[in-house]
């Protein structure tokens, strides 16, 4: 046998081994696939991908042909994706709004060629995961301009589920209208009550009256139905796309960083890998907590998180509906809630606490699992 007919059956054999090695690496991803519905997690792990890449490249000890792995292994993770999205398009995803509000494009984003279920409010939507209908819930918290989304607030406090992961999706609000529509021809603007708040001095400086509507996307609906230029929505250019209304003029809200934040919700708490555990990971976690009827019980809670390490991000408040006057906090820290230093912080907190709940646990800025 020549070097030629030597290097060929080599190939050859490398190829059997290869497709062994590729059926069997997909197998794990269909397992990994099934883990990121039950815990709402989206395909994506952009973290992960850089460390597997960079960990595996390491392997290679011809320098010439580094580069080339490199490309081999993000074409691999690609098809990998692919094959998990394969697999996740029966995960249903609720939202509040109807198609081409802002909370039903996060969805996507998050759960990309998933079954989307809309739904007419916060509170349906939140309860759709509860009762089984659908697997995730897509809802938005907070918001840089308007503040605390507080029905969503009140959902997580009250509600079964758990926040597995968080997008900061940047809102852009549009001012759209039917055909004959015109910046001066707008008499009133239609838009759900904080799409109203973020763009408040551009109404006040054109002296638009205000509807207040269910979402954005039902919004633009209504205004094509009524097809009357003194009508205007605001919401989102895909809105427009979809409801075949003229944009008016684009970037109308008043805050330039006009971020708003949505979390995943599901039934399962997300854990943080094994693989990761002692590791410098993005970790955080959103605590939630009525303290008992006792003197600086308040600052006692909070004393606890730092004197266990935990850098708090935010602390808030909200009413408690049921007791006039009182109120539950909740706070968004950095950390591993899951480590024993966790488990003993939450320990002591419940000696303050009347109630505390472990609202979540995630990565960091669009860091997704």
């Amino acid at each position: 046998m020549n070097n030629l007919e030597q290097a060929r059956s080599n190939i050859n054999r490398i190829d059997r081994e290869m497709a062994a090695l590729f059926e069997e690496r997909f197998k794990c991803s269909h397992v990994i696939a099934d883990f990121k519905m039950q815990n709402g997690l989206s395909v994506k792990d952009e973290k992960r991908e850089q460390e597997l890449i960079a960990k595996n490249s390491e392997y290679i000890s011809d320098a010439k042909i580094g580069d080339y792995y490199v490309q081999f292994m993000k074409k691999v993770i690609d098809l990998s994706c692919d094959y998990q999205t394969y697999l996740m398009k029966g995960l249903k995803v609720a939202y509040s709004g109807v198609e081409g509000c802002f909370a039903h494009i996060a969805a996507r984003r998050m759960f990309p060629k998933s079954t989307f279920c809309a739904y007419p409010d916060f509170k349906s939507a939140y309860q759709s995961v509860e009762k089984g209908e659908c697997d995730v819930a897509v809802l938005p918290f907070e918001n840089s301009y308007a503040g605390e989304v507080g029905t969503v607030l009140d959902l997580i406090y009250s509600g079964s589920l758990y926040i597995n992961q968080v997008l900061n999706f940047e809102v852009e609000q549009t001012l759209m209208g039917c055909e004959n529509a015109t910046v001066d021809s707008v008499k009133t603007v239609v838009s759900h009550p904080q799409a109203l708040e973020q763009c408040a001095e551009y109404i006040s400086l054109h002296g638009y009256e205000q509807v207040t509507y269910s979402n954005t996307a039902a919004a633009a609906k209504m205004v094509k139905e009524k097809n009357d230029p003194s009508f205007a929505a605001i919401t989102s250019k895909e809105a427009a796309e979809i409801y075949g209304l003229k944009i008016l003029e684009t970037k109308i809200n008043t805050s330039n960083s006009n971020t708003t934040r949505f979390g995943a919700f599901t039934k399962v708490q997300r854990k943080l890998s094994a693989s990761k555990k002692g590791q410098e990971v993005d970790d955080r976690f959103m605590l939630m907590f009525a303290v008992k009827n006792e003197p600086n019980a308040v600052s006692k809670a909070i004393s606890i998180i730092g004197q266990n390490g935990y850098n708090m991000i935010s602390l808030k408040s909200r009413p408690l509906k049921e007791n006039m006057w009182d109120y539950y906090f909740y706070v968004e820290c950095e950390g591993d809630i899951s480590s024993e230093k966790g488990g003993a912080m939450l320990k002591q907190m419940e000696e303050v606490c009347g109630k505390i709940k472990l609202a979540g646990t995630y990565l960091g800025p669009n860091q997704f699992n």
